[in-house]
């Protein structure tokens, strides 16, 4: 006789069957890269991509298209449309009404998972940063789930991880105090039957087209030029302001462009190769010199950016333009 529902659908449940003990993230978490993580939710679906055996970088054309939105850069987060055209995945947020476990339970029973904002309180991998130290809101994606042992192991910045117990319960929000009367945690069920996923050349083809049309909407003028109008307010408000102060505006903008960009340099090496390398390196000066923007930020003192403004929208008009002659029809 078969096992009752209830106790088959507690048994563990994985997506790829992983193991974080033997995982492997994709290079673009690995060194020599300057930014090993850009922000949690490009960081985790391109180790979903990768974890399911696709190509990442071809997902990259979107940074291209980056700009200062008034107080920061934009975030890099792939577009819903370009996953769907090139790899058939679907993300669409989803409305939890049970348990957070149960949902998951079932989306990966079904060859699906969940996005969902997690409390890096929670998450051990953050053991260095957030862990057991201060509450932050991030994306993690699951990868399997045992709800008897209340263990899950799950995607999150440049790897898989695991969790268990009491975090397990904080991470998806089970315990009773937080079910009484807390929000639940933002969260997008990702399904990977929205059509073919893209390989070799049909791959290329499609990235190809992408990345012209973003190309096609980037800035009319270099988001750095707009931030340096902004800068020397934002150095006066630095210098009243804390460390923890420093770091959050570092993080949504000499962080979010080095780290972006860099993205867009490996996307055009990945791309166009020889053809691409001039603009790669633009690319990847604009990393360069926000890393030494980063050290003279930290010192939250005012000081004469210009320079620095000046090298970074030079090597961004560069990369454009010769991205412009060297992708098709991106004019």
């Amino acid at each position: 006789m078969s096992a009752p529902a209830a106790t088959r659908a507690r048994a563990p449940v994985a997506l790829c069957g992983l193991d974080p003990r033997t995982y492997e993230p994709h290079r673009l978490h690995l060194p020599p890269r300057t930014y090993l993580e850009t922000n949690c939710y490009a960081d985790a679906l391109i180790e979903l991509v990768h974890a399911r055996g696709g190509e990442p970088l071809a997902m990259l054309g979107f940074t291209l298209a980056t700009d200062w939105d008034g107080d920061q850069f934009t975030y890099a987060k792939p577009p819903a449309a370009d996953l769907r055209l090139l790899y058939g995945i679907d993300v669409h947020e989803m409305l939890p009404y049970r348990p957070l476990d149960e949902h998951i339970e079932l989306a990966l029973s079904q060859g699906r998972t969940l996005m969902l904002e997690a409390d890096a309180w929670h998450l051990p991998d953050t053991a260095a940063t957030s862990y057991r130290r201060e509450h932050l809101k991030t994306t993690i994606v699951a990868e399997a789930i045992d709800p008897a042992a209340q263990r899950l192991r799950y995607l999150h910045n440049a790897g898989l991880f695991e969790l268990e117990g009491e975090d397990y319960r904080g991470a998806l929000a089970l315990d009773a105090d937080r079910a009484a009367g807390a929000m639940e945690p933002f969260c997008e069920l990702v399904r990977f039957d929205a059509g073919p996923a893209l390989r070799g050349a049909q791959l290329r083809e499609c990235a190809l087209s992408l990345a012209a049309e973003h190309l096609r909407r980037r800035p009319r003028r270099s988001p750095f030029e707009a931030w340096g109008q902004r800068l020397g307010e934002d150095l006066e408000r630095l210098a009243g302001g804390t460390e923890g102060d420093y770091h959050a505006y570092a993080f949504v903008t000499v962080r979010m462009a080095g780290s972006t960009f860099e993205l867009s340099a490996e996307h055009v090496d990945w791309l166009l190769g020889e053809r691409g390398a001039a603009a790669a390196a633009h690319l990847r000066q604009i990393v360069e010199t926000t890393k030494v923007l980063s050290f003279r930020l930290a010192r939250r003192r005012p000081f004469d950016s210009a320079p620095a403004i000046a090298a970074l929208t030079g090597a961004w008009e560069a990369a454009t333009s010769e991205l412009e002659r060297a992708l098709p029809c991106s004019s």
